[in-house]
């Protein structure tokens, strides 16, 4: 992984790819806890979005004991422009990853987990079951633990949404990954405002339950754009905001239109702050779970100082 992280930051050559600034720099580390942390991933047989999304924080993340499980495999129903997972025929659900990911959180001693999953379009309740046998297995094994989900939309897949919530999550995310004008181009199989009710939804099902969203930035997307996506997310009670800057995996997906500068990613953090999101995360380098159970410890502070909410 370390190779191919490499050969992406060195993919400036791309045409009508801007150079990579000086601020955008990947994070390799040495620790001996990246290889171990790998090594229990191939043991039980669990996939991370860490490796498949081909993501600028794996050395670091890994090497504090983080990592990302993705669950219902590693192939994708879906081909957003963004995305590094392979697109295609998923295999069957595999019955044994809910207790392989509960024994890998125990192993680990994870304070906070992050679990994901591929698009299941091909699946009647959307993957939303295993979801929930997640959460149980990890509740049963490693009951200290708290625990966000990372959500797919669950389109045409009713009661779905319903079955990952009535399974009690600490975070709920969501992400709308961009603003809608984009959507067409960037995340062509999935719907803006569907997306949207979801978050909200998650929140009427549950109004103690954290809920958290992301977009990236450097698509082609416009400032009030980001703005709209703000006040939205906010509309629909969202409590947790990251943005982060888009990095094309490959030539074959969208390209990066610009680089957002530091002092931008400051100024969006402002902006959401104060619109009233409970917690911002806006760097070059953020990502949705990165620093996941940091931000957790904030989250529950921030809620704790506005009781009312």
């Amino acid at each position: 992984m370390t190779d191919r992280l490499l050969q992406i930051e060195g993919q400036e050559a791309l045409r009508g790819h801007p150079p990579r600034p000086p601020w955008i720099r990947i994070r390799l580390s040495a620790d001996p806890k990246v290889e171990q942390t790998r090594a229990l991933m191939r043991r039980l047989e669990l996939n991370t979005v860490c490796e498949e999304a081909a993501c600028p924080n794996l050395s670091e993340c890994w090497a504090d004991r983080h990592a990302t499980v993705m669950i219902l495999g590693s192939v994708c129903t879906r081909a957003c422009a963004f995305c590094n997972i392979e697109t295609g025929s998923p295999d069957a659900v595999d019955p044994r990853e809910p207790e392989q990911l509960a024994r890998a959180v125990a192993e680990l001693g994870l304070e906070h987990v992050v679990i994901t999953s591929v698009d299941r379009d091909d699946l009647v309740d959307g993957g939303a079951g295993q979801f929930a046998k997640s959460i149980e297995r990890i509740r049963a094994a490693a009951s200290d633990t708290t625990i966000e989900v990372l959500t797919p939309d669950f389109r045409r897949k009713p009661d779905a949404l319903d079955v990952v919530v009535a399974a009690a999550p600490d975070v709920f995310n969501h992400n709308l990954e961009t603003v809608p004008r984009l959507y067409r181009r960037i995340r062509p199989g999935a719907d803006y405002r569907h997306s949207l009710a979801v978050l909200a939804r998650a929140k009427d099902l549950r109004p103690e339950l954290f809920t958290k969203s992301g977009i990236m930035v450097g698509l082609g997307e416009e400032r009030d754009e980001i703005r709209g996506v703000m006040d939205d997310l906010r509309t629909a009670e969202v409590d947790f905001l990251t943005v982060g800057q888009y990095l094309r995996p490959t030539r074959e997906h969208a390209s990066v239109e610009c680089y957002r500068t530091p002092g931008e990613f400051e100024e969006i953090t402002s902006e959401a702050t104060e619109r009233g999101f409970l917690v911002v995360s806006a760097t070059p380098l953020t990502r949705s779970s990165y620093h996941a159970g940091r931000d957790f410890r904030r989250l529950r502070a921030a809620r704790a100082l506005r009781p009312e909410s």
